[in-house]
């Protein structure tokens, strides 16, 4: 009868309660938790060999025991303005995507939150094959550890938009636990105010993310300024609507004090038109937000296509004149897979041609 190892344990799931009662049980002593940790979470470590000031004998025990890095770079794309992108394929086969983006004083990741997404919004390629699971809280931490070990060793990551593939506050069990890491001084010491929690809309998830008391920065991927309208590109909306949805985000900017951004991407003749304009400035009219105009990427598979620049200018001047905070999100690897899902649906199609579309509407 042959026995097989146990598979090594995710580090990436563990506390640092937890990796001190392993070292314990190893006969190691406590400081010994610090230097690991500091290793892993800011040296920005690849190995467990690499961690000089530990003895061999220990280095090998963490390498038995558990893998810091568990998923498999599958596509690496590297963009003219210095945008990075990975494709990763977790241990079960399933894939995930995640970015890097450079700006003159930021350095930003976007992270995914599940395997394909559950939202069937008719314009993005993040669901068109629809959800296979949540991503752990060692799968959510792998991508932001994966893309900071991409910076030169005179860069720090500023921000994190949890805005990648999958719809974030449906997986909060494992978001929050895994951003509660990063905050920490003992890991990267990013602050609270510097991660971007991107929603479809889920009013009561909303709420839960209120009630945590911790003030991010939330964006509503609102996209439609009607529940007519909103309910044909967005499906979620038509158990939602729009006025529940915004009561909610504004008792969140009441909670957190933090002003609520509304995320709009346009799509050429579908809600880009000057009267659609209005009535988005009507939805803001008296609140503190900012809405955040972005030109669609187009993939393919969708029938949808970005506005033109001068449209694009248009309905951002109508917007402005009518007294909402608005900007227009520059395009950030426009010569690579740039819209979220794109780099997986493209690898999921080479694998198997025949895949099943389960939200593309013509």
């Amino acid at each position: 009868m042959t026995s097989t190892a146990p598979s090594p344990i995710p580090f990436l799931s563990l506390s640092q309660d937890e990796l001190q009662s392993w070292l314990q049980e190893n006969g190691e002593p406590a400081y010994r938790t610090g230097q690991i940790w500091s290793w892993i979470h800011q040296q920005r470590a690849a190995s467990f060999e690499a961690m000089s000031n530990l003895p061999q004998e220990l280095r090998n025990k963490l390498q038995e025991s558990f893998a810091l890095f568990q998923t498999e770079q599958l596509r690496h794309q590297k963009a003219r303005d210095n945008t990075e992108k990975l494709l990763l394929r977790l241990r079960d086969g399933e894939e995930i995507e995640c970015v890097l983006m450079r700006e003159t004083n930021r350095r930003t990741i976007c992270i995914s939150t599940q395997v394909g997404c559950a939202m069937g919004c008719t314009f993005c390629a993040s669901g068109l094959l629809g959800l296979s699971r949540n991503l752990t809280k060692a799968e959510i931490l792998e991508q932001i550890y994966l893309l900071d070990r991409l910076l030169k060793t005179d860069e720090r990551l500023t921000n994190i938009v949890v805005m990648g593939i999958g719809e974030p506050l449906a997986n909060l069990k494992e978001l929050l636990p895994a951003l509660a890491t990063v905050h920490s001084e003992e890991g990267m010491g990013i602050g609270v105010r510097r991660v971007t929690i991107s929603t479809v809309g889920l009013p009561g998830k909303i709420e839960e993310l209120a009630e945590t008391g911790l003030p991010y920065n939330l964006a509503i991927s609102l996209h439609a300024p009607n529940d007519e309208l909103r309910t044909e590109i967005v499906p979620v909306n038509k158990n939602v609507g729009i006025d529940k949805l915004l009561s909610a985000a504004d008792a969140y900017f009441d909670q957190t004090g933090r002003r609520v951004s509304y995320e709009y991407i346009l799509l050429g003749s579908i809600n880009d038109r000057p009267v659609h304009a209005q009535q988005l400035a009507d939805l803001m009219h008296g609140r503190n937000a900012h809405v955040n105009l972005i030109p669609m990427n187009d993939v393919e598979e969708l029938p949808f296509h970005s506005p033109s620049a001068p449209r694009t200018q248009e309905f951002e001047r109508l917007l402005r004149d009518s007294g909402v905070n608005v900007t227009v999100r520059k395009r950030k690897g426009a010569d690579i897979d740039a819209a979220c899902g794109q780099l997986r649906l493209n690898e999921q199609k080479q694998k198997s041609p025949d895949a099943t579309i389960v939200s593309l509407k013509t």
